[in-house]
């Protein structure tokens, strides 16, 4: 009797340990922690579950267990391209279904001034899935939608800032944010100010450009600036903004290397309508993306009488404003002078 009972309790414990081996593995299977480093993992619409499968296995501790519950929850047949982040600690089963449901991280973008919006595509797309020719093609077709010629009139929309998106942002997804964020940007307040200031848009835009470039992006003078160039613009005065004449040479050169750091005399004599010591009047678009503390600075310029302006050479980034010729001469020499002793060329 208690032989056979000894017997009974031998199984019993046999089948409990055997069905916590298997339980064990199981749970480990499902539910352990199988990541064996963080990163992120990239799975283009053009992926299949091997391919996904080797992007995964450098971040997973057993590449095999995790295609096992990928399976198990048929993500072999079914998933959504992304970009994943694969955080410490996670298991197979929280891993499968998060690429399932597409449940991707965004990535983050800076908007700088770029001169074109080609330039831009250019930096944008190596954070998406598509290629920039791809990219840039798209926002073509957008423009011409629009009634424009190709993407880069579609300058004005893109404000200088930090964006997120999805990896897997198509381009009309990528501008649509855009088209809302400027259309939400131009209030029944703007509007007004717009029409009373008597400038079309894209001299407004092309103005706020100067502005941004000759401040660096720094707000302390972008009214001040707006209100000189109005001034000129006004009296029938060149403009006469360095910027320009960068931007005029770097077009020129169709944007290859690097921009000049130093405006000589040889390059106020490029022609080009952007190049404001060369041609009269407000450029034809704005030689640079811009943000929208320019934009509102053309709208707000301030009332001054000032139509000349350099760099200060005491206060880096900060100019001298002045309505004399005489005092503007000694400024520009300083400045001169100044770039002159650190050798810039």
């Amino acid at each position: 009797m208690k032989k056979g009972f000894g017997i009974v309790l031998v199984i019993v414990f046999l089948i409990f340990a055997v069905g916590s081996f298997f339980g064990y593995q199981y749970y480990k299977k499902f539910y352990g922690n199988n990541v064996a480093k963080e990163g992120y993992v990239l799975i283009p619409h053009s992926a299949n579950f091997n391919s996904i499968l080797d992007s995964i296995s450098p971040y997973v501790k057993n590449k095999e267990q995790f295609a096992e519950v990928a399976k198990s929850k048929n993500m072999d047949k079914f998933f959504s391209a992304g970009r994943y982040r694969i955080k410490s600690g996670t298991n197979n089963t929280d891993l499968v279904n998060m690429i399932k449901a597409g449940n991707q991280t965004e990535n983050t973008f800076r908007i700088g001034d770029f001169f074109t919006v080609y330039q831009m595509v250019g930096k944008v797309a190596k954070k998406t899935e598509l290629d920039s020719l791809r990219f840039a093609t798209d926002l073509d077709k957008i423009a011409t939608t629009k009634g424009l010629s190709n993407a880069e009139e579609l300058k004005k929309y893109f404000f200088i800032d930090t964006y997120n998106f999805f990896w897997t942002v198509t381009p009309e997804e990528f501008f649509k944010k855009f088209e809302g964020e400027y259309n939400d940007f131009w209030t029944a307040e703007r509007n007004g100010k717009e029409k009373q200031l008597g400038l079309s848009r894209d001299q407004i835009y092309a103005l706020a450009s100067l502005v941004y470039k000759e401040t660096g992006g720094k707000p302390d003078e972008m009214k001040r600036v707006a209100g000189l160039y109005l001034n000129r613009f006004r009296k029938g005065m060149k403009l006469q903004s360095d910027p320009t004449v960068i931007y005029a040479v770097s077009k020129a050169n169709n944007f290859q290397g690097d921009p000049i750091k130093r405006v000589f005399f040889k390059h106020l004599r490029e022609p080009s309508p952007y190049n404001t010591y060369y041609s009269a009047g407000i450029p034809p678009g704005p030689i640079c993306m811009v943000d929208k503390n320019s934009v509102d600075a053309v709208l707000n310029a301030e009332k001054n009488d000032f139509i000349f302006m350099a760099a200060d050479p005491n206060k880096f980034g900060f100019h001298r404003f002045t309505a004399s010729d005489i005092e503007h001469a000694k400024n520009a020499k300083d400045y001169q002078q100044w770039l002159n002793s650190k050798n810039i060329k």
